[in-house]
C-alpha cells in the first residue's frame, strides 16, 4: 500500500510528532472574549493533539517540542504525558515562556460535518474569536541545532505541520531539514494547517515547497484556495504530484485521497463524512490526521483509513476541547466495516464513542 510506514526494529515508536502545543482558555459561558468573566484550562496544539490521539487508539508516540520552564510548560508536558505519550525529548527554556491562547466557545451554527476540515486550534474560516500570546515562545526557538534530526527521524512515522514552518526562520529550517530526502528517513507526513494570522507577512508558498518533500500530505480544499489560489481536489493533485498518498478535505463532503500506483498514476478513493451533532468545531482536523495514520500503521485500505479519520475528527466535534476520546478500536473497525447505504445513514451525536459494539442505534440516522 503506498505510503506504508518504515518497518525497522531500531526504531522505538511508532509515530514522531514535533511542534508546538499551547496552553489553552475557554471561556466558562458563551460569549466574547471581553464579556467573560472566567476560563476554564486546557491544552491545544495540532502535533500534541496528534500524538494523544494515535497513543490512546494503541499506539506509541512521541511528542517533541520546547516548552518554558514555567508552570504552563509543567501543565502540558504533564497532560500530554498522562495520554500515554512519550515526552522524553521535550526541552524546557529557562529564557522563553510557554505559549497560551484564549479562545470563544464558536457558540454560532456549525456546518454538521465530520470530515476534518473545521478549524483546528484557532484556523481561518473557524467559528471561534481566538487570540494567541504566542510570539517569542519556548517552541518558536526550535532549530536543526536544538533538535538533532536523530530525534525527529525516531519512529516509523514522522508527523509535522504547517503551524511550525509559521513560527521562526529557525522553526522553518527545522522542518527543511527533517523533510529532505536522505537514507534512514522515516515516512513524512505532513498537515498543511495553513493560518492567515501566522502568514500575514506572506510565505504561503513556503508550505507548498515543504509539502512537496513529503510522503504523506493533509489539506483542506477550503485552506488550499486561501493559501495557493487553488480549487478543487484534481488541481490540488496537479500542483503536489510528490507525495505518495494526498489527502484533501472537504469538510461535511467528506475526503478524497490520491494515492500512487507503483506502476504510475493515482488511485482515488472519495469517502463521504458521517453527519455528526457538533459541539465544538475545533480539533477535528488534528483527530482526522490521527485516525488516518492509524489506519495507515495497521496497513489497512485507504478508503479504510479516510473512515477511521472521519470517526476520529467525529470523536472531536462531538466534546467542547481539542480532544475527544477516540471510540475503542472495536467499535471503530465495527463502523468502517459498514456497507455504503448503513454508512451514508451515521448520526453521531455526544457520548457517541461510548456505545461500545457497533449498535442499530449508532448505525441508523
Amino acid at each position: 500500500m503506498s505510503a506504508a510506514p518504515r518497518a525497522d526494529d531500531a526504531r522505538d515508536v511508532d509515530v514522531v510528532c514535533l511542534g508546538e502545543s499551547m496552553v489553552t482558555f475557554v471561556p466558562s459561558r458563551p460569549g466574547r472574549l471581553a464579556d467573560v468573566p472566567a476560563f476554564s484550562r486546557g491544552i491545544g496544539g495540532a502535533e500534541s493533539n496528534v500524538a494523544c490521539s494515535l497513543a490512546r487508539v494503541g499506539h506509541t508516540a512521541r511528542w517533541i517540542s520546547r516548552v518554558g520552564a514555567d508552570g504552563f510548560g509543567d501543565h502540558l508536558v504533564a497532560e500530554i504525558a498522562a495520554a500515554g505519550v512519550d515526552v522524553s525529548y521535550v526541552r524546557r527554556d529557562p529564557d522563553r515562556p510557554t505559549g497560551v491562547y484564549f479562545r470563544t466557545a464558536g457558540e454560532r451554527a456549525v456546518d454538521e460535518g465530520g470530515g476534518g476540515g473545521e478549524g483546528d486550534e484557532g484556523g481561518d474560516g473557524e467559528l471561534s474569536e481566538v487570540v494567541y500570546y504566542r510570539a517569542g515562545s519556548a517552541a518558536a526557538a526550535m532549530s536543526p541545532e536544538l533538535v538533532p534530526r536523530e530525534q525527529g527521524w525516531s519512529g516509523r512515522v514522522l508527523h509535522l505541520t504547517g503551524i511550525t514552518a509559521a513560527l521562526s526562520d529557525g522553526c522553518r529550517a527545522l522542518l527543511r531539514e527533517l523533510t529532505t530526502r536522505a537514507p534512514g528517513r522515516p515516512l513524512v507526513s505532513f498537515d498543511v494547517n495553513y493560518r492567515t494570522k501566522l502568514w500575514r507577512g506572506g510565505g504561503a508558498g513556503r508550505l507548498l515547497d515543504l509539502a512537496r518533500g513529503c510522503d504523506l500530505v493533509f489539506v483542506g480544499e477550503d485552506e488550499a484556495g486561501a493559501a495557493w489560489g487553488l480549487r478543487g481536489a484534481a488541481a490540488i493533485r496537479a500542483a503536489l504530484p510528490e507525495p505518495e498518498v494526498l489527502v484533501v478535505k472537504q469538510g461535511s463532503a467528506g475526503a478524497t485521497a490520491y494515492a500512487r500506483r507503483p506502476g504510475g498514476g493515482d488511485e482515488v478513493t472519495c469517502e463521504p463524512a458521517p453527519r455528526v451533532e457538533v459541539v465544538a468545531a475545533v480539533g477535528a482536523g488534528d483527530a482526522f490526521a490521527a485516525g488516518f495514520l492509524s489506519g495507515s500503521l495497521r496497513g489497512l485500505t485507504v478508503a479504510e483509513r479516510l473512515r477511521h479519520g472521519h470517526l476520529m475528527a467525529a470523536a472531536a466535534l462531538t466534546v467542547p476541547g481539542d480532544l475527544g476520546a477516540p471510540p475503542a478500536r472495536e467499535h471503530a473497525d465495527g463502523l468502517v466495516a459498514l456497507d455504503a447505504g448503513a454508512w451514508g445513514t451515521l448520526r453521531l451525536a455526544p457520548g457517541w464513542t461510548d456505545a461500545g459494539p457497533v449498535s442499530a442505534e449508532v448505525a441508523t440516522p
